[in-house]
């Protein structure tokens, strides 16, 4: 009696980790992923296949992912105004302290 449970207990749990198996094959997996790890991703596929590294990766992972985000919400007026500043001292290349001085001084005349 012993000898056919065991043997029926392992076919159940052999056809179980079977069905799991086909079963988490079948489904994508950007399904099981959350949308920000799935952006980030996709972000990181992008910057792969520019061969990008460093601060131009740090520079594209930062303007693909906010683009990612959600391209059909509208940006607040506050918002609008982050993102004229960052493109002005990105182009003026200013960073660390003199970046945060620009952005306050830019964020107040805007």
């Amino acid at each position: 009696m012993c000898n056919v449970f065991r043997c029926c207990a392992v076919a159940l749990l052999f056809t179980g980790s079977a069905l799991a198996a086909s079963h988490s094959s079948a489904v994508p997996s950007s399904v099981l992923r959350d949308p920000e790890q799935q952006k980030m991703t996709d972000c990181e596929q992008q910057a792969t296949m520019q061969s990008l590294k460093g601060e131009d990766k740090k520079k594209f992972m930062s303007q693909c992912l906010p683009a990612q985000v959600n391209p059909a919400k509208e940006l607040t007026p506050h918002q609008l105004k982050m993102q004229a500043c960052n493109q002005d001292a990105d182009k003026q290349d200013i960073t660390g302290d003199a970046r945060k001085t620009f952005m306050s001084k830019c964020l107040k005349k805007h």
